[in-house]
């Protein structure tokens, strides 16, 4: 499936699609991750102030570990509650769930995760009906009176349901799940429950698993026991370093080339997201994961490993800092994560190695045949939009937001790489990024989501300027983004929009009057989207052209991420390549032909050259 630019406009209103089954547990799974995700600093301080300050912690004070159990049974709740009314109805829907929660917390001894979850948007969606049903019906100047009584009276009576009803069902229901899980746990089956969590992860439901699901259970039980193994479930780094190692040791073409560095970002950095493409590339890697998370519980439940808080990033050094203050505990988890690893790496590289095929590992193809296959679409029929109407359509852009699930994560590193790009272009242009659920339908906005997330983002922003890529962490069209906003710049006024600007045109032997050859004592041949092969013959012939003329200039081929922009590099390029050059180097002297290998125009270049 190709990325595609999706424009809507008031006159042409989305086309609705019928929602699937998966679309739908996604939206369910990201709004109960969005009421978690925004508050995680706060789970961390409880973390940390539980495992520093409490009786065997790393520091021990009777005095600062007052604060845990107030933290734990009335501040993450409430924040909860705050942040899922705050969702539906803004700041006054916030208060409304954050009162309402106040009375399944007192209705209850057990710390109220999944009560707030229920209250604080039921209560934000009440005040938002309440609203809407009065709006047209106050009085001029009693507005505030109302806005304050109708708030508080709501917020009261749902906190008399929440204390009488929902409190209760709640703490027997939570009661219900904490047996089961500790029963899980006595009968060894809870590595188990990884044959369906790594898979899920990968499907993009690991937000609501691990935030949605497993945080609220492994803190109830963390609150009594001190540590959980519930939180190392989800989190665990292991599976995805061993898929990324036998990449880098096994695989082919991109996928091999750019293991390594994914390598660091997920295992230190905790971005678990740039493994998911890898593993879709080869279905059968769903095997290798999923014995890593089996094989990393297995171990944890075994050498009884758990921690403090949820580790958010799920990253090796956030799993240290959760653990608690316990030299069996750290050494569980080395062992825990190393096992992981080893069995993730021993299945995918037998995976590897058995694929007799040919082809290198195109990881870019990959990602798009399977965001295809994920959302039920296999039609290639769509073709892109012609170059004017792109650059036209980018013609009131003033902003960029990256839209994701959790609005954290793998977003927030696709922010950046655009906007050191965007940068580097010397585009005055804000990049930013937050959750899908906090989107807005504002003048000016290009957003850009995953294919997966792509009708959301419809929904959410319907007039916005939208893109959608396979991978925040490596689309090649953050660079025609770039182009996009260069060229939007370059497009006259009394110059119709629907002509595309004119290509570069090969004309006999003439050079372009711009270049100044005295100045050159290099020329570079870039190799771009995949045509490293003519780049390489282009520049072995170029040798021989310069070294039969006697002149000394340096004869290089390198890609286009290699370049120093200085005007005594002489850039020979395709013009495909020489529209990205252009917006990227000012300096650079680029002779733009259409035969690399034999263009008309290199004996008048190299007799020119000093």
């Amino acid at each position: 499936m190709k990325e595609t630019v999706d424009t809507a406009t008031p006159s042409a209103p989305v086309a609705k699609k019928k929602v699937g089954v998966k679309a739908r547990v996604q939206k369910f799974g990201s709004a109960l991750s969005n009421m978690v995700m925004p508050n995680i600093g706060a789970f961390i301080a409880w973390g940390l102030i539980t495992a520093i300050f409490m009786a065997g912690g790393w520091w021990p004070n009777a005095d600062l570990a007052k604060m845990i159990q107030p933290m734990v049974h009335y501040l993450l709740p409430l924040l909860i509650a705050f942040t899922g009314g705050n969702m539906l109805a803004g700041h006054r829907g916030g208060v409304v769930g954050a009162i309402a929660t106040m009375g399944v917390i007192v209705g209850s001894s057990i710390p109220m995760f999944i009560g707030a979850m229920i209250m604080g948007p039921l209560g934000g969606w009440c005040i938002k009906k309440w609203d809407d049903a009065i709006a047209d019906k106050v009085k001029s100047g009693f507005e505030m009176l109302v806005n304050n009584f109708s708030a508080g009276i709501m917020g009261m009576l749902l906190a008399i349901v929440g204390y009488f009803m929902i409190g209760p069902v709640v703490a027997g229901a939570s009661a219900a799940m904490a047996v089961g899980v500790n029963w899980i746990i006595k009968v060894k089956l809870l590595p188990l429950a990884n044959v369906f969590i790594e898979p899920a992860k990968i499907l993009f439901l690991n937000n609501a698993i691990n935030q949605g699901i497993l945080t609220p259970l492994g803190i109830q039980a963390a609150s009594s026991a001190g540590k959980s193994i519930l939180f190392l479930l989800e989190p665990d780094p292991g599976p995805g370093l061993g898929i990324l190692l036998a990449f880098a040791l096994f695989g082919k073409g991109t996928a091999k080339a750019s293991a390594p560095s994914a390598m660091i970002i997920h295992f230190f950095g905790g971005i678990h997201e740039i493994y998911f493409p890898y593993v879709l590339m080869k279905p059968a890697l769903f095997l290798a994961v999923i014995a890593g998370g089996v094989t990393g519980t297995a171990t944890f439940s075994l050498l009884n490993v758990g921690l403090k808080s949820t580790p958010s990033p799920g990253s090796i050094i956030m799993l240290f800092v959760m653990s608690p203050r316990s030299l069996s505990n750290y050494i569980g988890l080395i062992v825990g994560v190393t096992l992981a690893t080893l069995a993730s790496f021993i299945v995918a590289a037998i995976v590897l190695k058995r694929d007799k095929s040919t082809a290198t590992d195109d990881l870019a193809a990959a990602q798009g045949q399977m965001s295809a296959m994920k959302n039920g679409n296999t039609d290639d029929s769509e073709t892109p939009a012609e170059a004017a109407d792109v650059i036209a359509s980018y013609k009131d852009v003033d902003h960029i937001i990256f839209a994701c699930d959790a609005g954290m994560g793998s977003s927030a590193m696709g922010a950046s790489l655009l906007r050191d790009k965007v940068k580097k272009a010397g585009i005055d242009m804000s990049v930013t990024n937050t959750a899908i659920s906090n989107l807005k339908d504002e003048p000016g906005l290009l957003v850009i989501t995953q294919n997966e997330l792509a009708d959301r983002a419809a929904q959410k922003a319907p007039h916005a300027l939208r893109l959608a890529v396979d991978n925040f962490l490596s689309s090649p069209k953050y660079d025609q983004v770039v182009v996009n906003l260069k060229a939007r710049d370059q497009v006259s006024d009394d110059e119709p929009t629907s002509q595309a600007p004119s290509a570069p045109v090969e004309n006999a032997a003439d050079l372009p009057a711009n270049l100044n050859l005295d100045l050159v004592n290099e020329i570079v041949f870039v190799h771009h989207d995949g045509h490293l092969g003519t780049a390489t013959m282009a520049t072995s012939l170029m040798k021989d052209r310069v070294k039969k003329a006697n002149k000394n200039v340096a004869v290089k081929n390198l890609g286009i991420d290699e370049l120093t922009d200085e005007n005594s590099l002489l850039v020979v390029s395709s013009p495909e390549a020489a529209k990205n050059l252009k917006t990227r180097y000012t300096q650079v002297q680029v002779l733009v032909t259409d035969d690399l290998l034999n263009s008309p125009k290199y004996d008048k270049m190299v007799a020119a050259l000093k």
